[in-house]
């Protein structure tokens, strides 16, 4: 795995692939309910087959804008918590995009495998390791949050091979994936009882049927 080098224009000016970017409240993790600016960039060689952004994928089928016009969009609103996400992000090194956004004011918070290694300065980084691809190891010593999507009864196991990786200040989540939620809410709601340590994270989002 090679992540993607950011790519520049004639200026020399760089630019990374945007799939989509809009202001909304964050729906799930540590941060819910907080009003939030989304850059979600294009590309992802993880391959989660309940992905619910596969036209995501595809590195090359998004448009490149320049890194200062990414950042123009986000002042238009009121919110300064910068939330980057994907596709996987981290295929793109993000250290001028991130020094850009707290320059102009904002909090700059990463969802994330964690397949790649962490490029850029974070105010806030949530790591969502996932079964098809391992995560490279610098992440867990990064990770301010671990969230773990909950399909099978097996994710469990899976969920505390991670935990016992991560800082002991490392908040911890598990959320049920969406088209599984009747199946796997129970059991979580059972499983945070009986390990506290652990918190639910749903998509609050769409529960509320905003974007």
């Amino acid at each position: 795995m090679n992540q993607v080098l950011n790519q520049q224009t004639e200026t020399g000016t760089v630019t990374l692939p945007v799939m989509e970017s809009f202001y909304t409240l964050q729906g799930e993790g540590a941060h819910t309910g907080r009003a939030a600016y989304f850059i979600r960039l294009g590309g992802c060689d993880v391959g989660c087959h309940w992905c619910d952004v596969k036209e995501s994928w595809d590195v090359n089928a998004h448009p490149h804008y320049p890194i200062d016009e990414i950042v123009r969009g986000a002042l238009h609103y009121p919110g300064r918590m910068a939330v980057i996400t994907g596709g996987e992000p981290l295929m793109h090194d993000l250290t001028n995009l991130t020094a850009a956004l707290r320059t102009a004011g904002f909090r700059t918070n990463i969802e994330t495998s964690g397949v790649y290694p962490v490029t850029g300065s974070w105010d806030w980084i949530c790591f969502s390791p996932k079964k098809f691809k391992q995560p490279n190891p610098d992440i867990y010593a990064k990770a301010d949050e671990l969230k773990v999507i909950i399909y099978n009864k097996s994710d469990f196991a899976f969920a505390e091979s991670f935990a016992a990786l991560m800082r002991p200040d490392c908040r911890l989540f598990l959320q049920p994936e969406w088209s599984r939620s009747n199946e796997m809410l129970p059991l979580i709601v059972d499983y945070v009882k009986a390990h506290p340590q652990w918190q639910v994270s749903l998509q609050t989002h769409k529960y509320m049927d905003i974007p």
